[in-house]
């Protein structure tokens, strides 16, 4: 695990080294055990190192190969990488470390980019053909490995974070569509970023860039053709125990010690019943609390731990810490905050940083397995209707769910129903509140809905699992990678073993919804191996008391009065709000106007913190 960084000059003049080390070391907390680079005239790969895999000096990076053509840097973990040994042995190629990065590039040596497609793993890294006079950029299926890049003055800039891009000298300009789509959807979808300039190479893609600057993008795995062409599951709930277990069980793969970021919840105690299953020994566990009952699953995470003999380990957060957590993570976000829980994230990874290197998380499963709530919505989209005609309900329930199925009501197709389902905020909400009559237009969004509609058609639920799956997880990944990583530890995911999101794409909707809560094949799978609390707990999530924090915590009160007067209401998109008169309907009560208002106060933040150190 580590933060990567490179430029390569297509006018052909010589790196700056200095500049590439500034990449560099803005990423320093991504890899604090050690740094390199390589430079070779118009070329230079940087490289900060987290010791997690062969953490002798035998894993430094770049990693050059022994004929000198190529120089790799390398961010992630290939899991399964010691299976390949044998083969490779059988080619005459003798093993000189334990490091998966050496592996990695004998791969690349004898198969080309075909390799990628046999690598259980995530990952982000860049390959420079000496010979050749290419460079090679590429990114694991899912996304869960973060790769920015820009084109900027006859080059191309790209590493691990934006920041790395900002403190080489690419200019940080807000994209106005970029804009648009973070207070529409909460992040910019697809190749694109909150900036000009500065685009995400997609999951499961790589590029090659020519030394004249010429660039060729292919997309090496496509989970449509997975799933079209996957074998029939037999046993479904058999293959899925099977599979699942299995993808634990690598993702323990490290010479360094690892944890379970564990909520409470059915899907991280899931992951926790599977180690403990398969006989590991000593598990730390780590939790944040709340005090207020409706957002604590605490309990239950200490519960299960102390039921399997492992380790225990909570954090709370008061005003102080909060404030100043949510300031830090807004810098290692490089955008504003949009799930509102990066704070608690990156205050419980710090709790974990002494003890362990390394986090197994249950991201991925809500969006796998129909978890959330709000696909029940589409199970009959002509039910919602129904519920668009309840003015007077709506006019005296004050209830923040029912408020939100209202909004989400007045939505007139079915196609946009699956667009906006992991929205907050919806058509007809931009135009009340913002003024605005346009809604953003994201392509890579429209196209990721086709694709669904081919595999899944009249199925507006499974639909928007697989515009989730590409959309709205891939924020989610990229939270828990920038929490995570901002304290120095590596985030990994079982639920995105690629084998278990192709074969749940295969399988008939009861193994998602039957029942009240979704995911009833993990339910069912875990049913006789977890508590019945846990199994039958109300889903509650990292959710946090935000209306609280702002109303009530003298830190957050008083950033709420800068709030009130920020700059950021100069702004085109803000330009026909009063910050005044937001805070006043807050504090007088309003707490209907949340969702319109912490997108606006996390850029206020974010303006704050982080724009002004790259402007």
């Amino acid at each position: 695990m580590c933060g990567i960084n490179g430029i390569l000059k297509f006018n052909h003049t010589k790196v700056d080294e200095k500049q590439l080390l500034k990449m560099r070391d803005a990423l320093e907390h991504r890899g604090p055990d050690d740094a390199g680079y390589f430079i070779q005239d118009n070329i230079g790969l940087g490289h900060r190192r987290l010791s997690i895999i062969d953490t002798s000096a035998a894993g430094h990076q770049p990693f050059i190969s022994e004929n000198k053509r190529y120089a790799l840097v390398f961010n992630g973990e290939i899991y399964n990488y010691k299976s390949f040994y044998p083969e490779l042995k059988n080619k005459g190629i003798v093993i000189k470390t334990g490091s998966d990065t050496e592996v990695l590039l004998h791969l690349f040596e004898h198969y080309g980019m075909d390799f990628l497609k046999r690598l259980h793993g995530m990952f982000a890294f860049a390959i420079w053909d000496t010979l050749e006079k290419k460079l090679i950029l590429a990114r694991d299926r899912m996304g869960v490995k973060p790769l920015y890049y820009a084109f900027y003055e006859n080059s191309i800039y790209f590493a691990s974070e934006q920041k790395a891009l900002f403190t080489a000298g690419v200019p940080l300009e807000i994209s106005e569509n970029g804009m648009d789509e973070y207070f529409f959807n909460r992040f910019v979808g697809g190749e694109n970023t909150l900036y000009n300039r500065v685009k995400k190479v997609l999951p499961g893609h790589y590029m090659v860039l020519e030394n004249d600057g010429y660039t060729t993008n292919t997309k090496w795995w496509s989970l449509q053709s997975e799933i079209e062409n996957h074998p029939t599951i037999q046993k479904p709930k058999e293959w899925f125990e099977e599979t699942f277990f299995e993808s634990v069980k690598l993702r323990m793969v490290s010479d360094v010690p690892v944890g379970v970021l564990l909520s409470g919840g059915l899907d991280s105690c899931s992951i926790l019943s599977s180690l403990y299953y398969q006989d590991f020994k000593n598990i730390n566990t780590f939790n944040i609390g709340f005090s207020e009952e409706e957002h604590d699953e605490s309990f239950l995470a200490k519960n299960i731990t102390e039921a399997y003999h492992y380790n225990f380990h909570q954090t709370r957060l008061n005003n102080e810490s909060l404030f100043l957590n949510m300031m830090e993570s807004t810098y290692y976000q490089d955008e504003p905050l949009m799930h509102l829980n990066e704070p608690h994230l990156l205050a419980v990874s710090k709790t974990a940083k002494p003890k362990v290197k390394v986090l197994l998380s249950g991201e991925g499963a809500d969006e796998l397995m129909g978890g959330y709530v709000r696909y029940k919505a589409l199970k009959n989209p002509s039910l919602l209707k129904v519920v668009s005609g309840l003015s007077l309900m709506e006019r005296f329930n004050k209830k923040p769910r029912f408020d939100k199925l209202f909004r989400y009501s007045q939505i007139d197709n079915v196609d946009d129903l699956v667009i906006f389902n992991g929205s907050n905020v919806y058509p007809e909400d931009i135009q009340q509140f913002y003024g605005k009559t346009e809604m953003p237009y994201n392509i890579y969004r429209h196209k990721i809905l086709a694709e669904a509609k081919t595999l899944y058609p009249n199925n507006p639920q499974r639909q928007a699992l697989y515009f989730d799956q590409h959309t709205y997880m891939c924020s989610l990944l990229d939270r828990n990678d920038r929490c995570t990583m901002g304290t120095s530890i590596e985030c990994r995911e079982p639920f995105l073993d690629h084998r278990l999101i192709a074969g749940l794409g295969t399988l008939d909707d009861k193994w998602f919804f039957t029942g009240k809560k979704g995911k009833f094949i993990l339910k069912d799978t875990m049913r006789n191996k977890l508590p019945e609390e846990i199994i039958n707990f109300r889903k509650i999530g990292l959710s946090a008391p935000w209306y609280t924090y702002l109303t009530e915590y003298p830190a957050f009160k008083e950033e709420l009065d800068a709030f009130a007067i920020s700059p950021i209401f100069e702004m085109s998109f803000l330009e026909n709000l009063d910050g005044k008169k937001l805070v006043a309907e807050l504090r007088q009560g309003n707490s209907k106007l949340m969702p319109y208002i912490m997108p606006i106060f996390m850029l206020h933040v974010w303006y704050k913190n982080y724009f002004k150190k790259f402007v």
